[in-house]
């Protein structure tokens, strides 16, 4: 089969320095976007330069992956704090994030995309991913009990209105013409950990399995939403990605059969960087006519990876799904929030040469 984008980079990409320069003084937003602008165009060329034949914006127009939600989208207190227990690859660990809070019923006053899109369509050298956090993400950590169950009664409720937003704009990006539409899914670790799963029956009051089937649907009916001919369809897996930081652990083993076998995505991009991720076995469950992007390479630490470690990585995992059926990537984003990860802009792109050098020569 004819495999797209052998080289794939998750998505977030480091903000440089002068960009959080900039949003720290409160720069006025007509000079923001002009320095947004400059810097996309230097990470678009970096791209290229590197042999990358798909492209982002490296998120660089928002404050987290899924802030081109909340910014898009009534009804979030974006003060609002959830506490959230987080492990530590380097330093310290993490105790609580800020995300944002429901407290009144969500209104779309603008599309998810509609600041990135334009920019990237006039300007990309190549064919646009765009990435969209899983509709799943928000009833996880901004259902806050006593505040948001007076606008809606449980997590699934929020979860039926947050899949009715996001349907619209996936059905826009397809017929926009963005070759690569990529949902951002962390919620799914819950289910590979023990101790999520308990954070499940004990603060959504939902049985696992149950939540589970809840989410594939609810990520199956935004992929349904964007369904072209032409279009990829992608959703990235992730074990939490703040500062270096993780909060779940765990092998694709428990959910692999369901997981891969009714999402109904076109490649799954799986997180393989540490021992964390478990073993590659899982891929047996992955429908033939399904991608495998392997996250093998960090984008937590700086160390580099050589090609040849990455090399063999692959040939372990083409034991258990074919080769032909494999790509490679980072493991995450750089900088699912803006503080970004624990290396330097250099280690980055050190980190994505060695993914488009080392797909070269494994795939030609």
């Amino acid at each position: 089969m004819a495999v797209k984008y052998r080289a794939d980079n998750v998505g977030s990409l480091l903000r440089p320095a002068e960009l959080l320069a900039a949003r720290a003084s409160r720069l006025d937003p007509v000079h923001l976007r002009a320095l947004e602008d400059k810097l996309i165009l230097r990470m678009l060329a970096k791209q290229k330069e590197l042999g990358f034949e798909i492209f982002t914006d490296g998120e660089l127009r928002r404050g987290n992956f899924m802030s081109n939600f909340t910014d898009a989208v009534e009804g979030f207190d974006l003060d609002g704090e959830i506490a959230r227990d987080w492990d530590a690859t380097q330093g310290k660990p993490k105790v609580s994030s800020v995300t944002g809070i429901v407290v009144k019923k969500l209104r779309q006053v603008r599309p998810l995309t509609g600041l990135e899109l334009p920019f990237l369509r006039a300007t990309s050298p190549g064919d646009i991913k765009m990435t969209l956090p899983s509709a799943t993400q928000f009833p996880a950590i901004a259902f806050k009990r006593g505040v948001s169950d007076k606008i809606y009664k449980d997590h699934s409720s929020l979860l039926q209105d947050i899949v009715e937003i996001m349907k619209k704009d996936f059905a826009k990006l397809a017929s926009e013409g963005v070759k690569y539409i990529q949902i951002d899914a962390p919620r799914y670790s819950y289910y590979l950990d023990p101790k999520w799963r308990g954070w499940i029956k004990k603060e959504m009051n939902q049985d696992p399995e149950s939540a589970l089937d809840e989410a594939i649907a609810a990520d199956n009916a935004c992929f349904k939403a964007a369904r072209q001919p032409g279009v990829t369809l992608a959703i990235h897996l992730c074990r939490g990605n703040n500062r270096s930081h993780w909060y779940a652990e765990g092998g694709y083993d428990a959910i692999a059969e369901k997981l891969f076998g009714t999402l109904d995505a076109d490649r799954f991009l799986l997180e393989y960087d540490d021992e964390r991720s478990g073993t590659f076995e899982p891929l047996r469950k992955v429908p033939k006519s399904k991608i495998v992007v392997l996250g093998i390479v960090s984008s937590k630490k700086p160390q580099l990876e050589t090609s040849d470690e990455v090399a063999k990585r692959i040939d372990e995992a083409a034991k258990f799904f074919p080769l032909e059926n494999l790509t490679l990537s980072p493991q995450c984003g750089f900088a699912s929030t803006a503080e970004g990860n624990l290396l330097t802009e250099d280690e980055q792109w050190a980190k994505l040469k060695l993914v488009a050098d080392t797909a070269r020569k494994v795939w030609g």
